[in-house]
């Protein structure tokens, strides 16, 4: 998602940049990048890889807090990062926007509909399958220039399979532990 790598790169970004200036001549510039730094952290490392809905929220918490605590906002002024705050603040904002449509898109979404386009996608699929072992059986060469695409195709499927039985077990231990779910 194009909003997500946005804000990935603002927090980072500005993260990085602190970084760097926790290594200034300044004493004083040391300090505030220390302390802004220290706001981050508050909110746990690695903000660019949590979930969606958590980065939303961290990102909001960050920048109430650099925009509303005094001493936290001196420190964002001494920088010069309100263009980075404004960046990151409309891109999160964008973000969850777009993020919360698509959520209650598929809220509504009718399940008849889900049910048919994933019987049309199986239909798709296997004749797909056929025709590439047809071509692959009719081949007189003795190397079938589709063998690549049928073993890639296979380790697709072995992947997907080991996925869905993944999430099966960890719905299964997850029911355990909670049996109201």
């Amino acid at each position: 998602m194009i909003l997500d790598e946005r804000r990935d790169y603002a927090i980072n970004g500005i993260y990085y940049f602190l970084l760097s200036q926790t290594y200034h001549f300044e004493a004083d510039k040391q300090q505030q990048a220390q302390l802004l730094l220290s706001n981050m952290e508050l909110y746990g490392s690695g903000i660019a890889r949590v979930n969606y809905q958590a980065e939303t929220a961290t990102l909001n918490n960050i920048i109430r807090d650099w925009q509303n605590k005094p001493e936290l906002t001196d420190a964002v002024s001494s920088f010069n990062l309100s263009a980075w705050i404004k960046e990151l603040k409309t891109v999160n904002e964008e973000f969850n926007t777009k993020y919360l449509s698509r959520t209650q898109e598929y809220g509504d979404a009718n399940p008849e509909t889900i049910k048919l386009k994933r019987e049309e996608t199986n239909t798709a699929y296997y004749a797909l399958k056929d025709r590439i072992d047809a071509l692959h059986l009719v081949v007189e060469t003795p190397l079938s220039p589709y063998t690549t695409v049928i073993n890639q195709l296979n380790a697709l499927t072995d992947q997907y399979n080991k996925l869905l039985v993944s999430r099966t077990e960890s719905f299964h231990v997850g029911n355990a532990e909670n049996p109201s779910v």
